[in-house]
């Protein structure tokens, strides 16, 4: 079972990444652009994520994954339930959140750094 613990140092310590909190919610920015946020009880984690890839997400494991709310539909983005989600997991997620807002030259790098992966 993940908890907002697992990921909020990842966060922190990714390349151009930026705690920032929102009306009481934690959420993580590259510029102004949101990769990751958490609900204000920090049990459900949103996070960048494909479009043309969530709808086939949340069908294979609706357990864990939800979409977003009709507002949010727009962007890139899907939400997770923390508790359903092991910490490896949840890290995963996140890095691949941020991948998709920095440069790909920032992301290679972290590939370079970190060959296991955020584990």
């Amino acid at each position: 079972m993940a908890v907002i613990e697992d990921v909020r140092a990842l966060g922190s310590q990714l390349e151009r990444s930026y705690p920032v909190y929102v009306r009481g919610r934690l959420k993580f920015r590259v510029k102004q652009i949101v990769y990751v946020a958490f609900s204000l009880d920090e049990a459900v984690m949103g996070f960048a994520f494909p479009k043309q890839e969530r709808g086939a997400l949340v069908a294979g494991e609706p357990e864990k994954f939800r979409l977003p709310s009709d507002s949010d539909m727009r962007f890139n983005w899907v939400h997770a339930e923390l508790a359903a989600l092991d910490p490896t997991e949840a890290r995963e997620l996140v890095v691949d959140a941020w991948r998709m807002v920095v440069p790909q030259k920032v992301s290679r790098a972290y590939d370079l750094t970190h060959p296991g992966g955020p584990g």
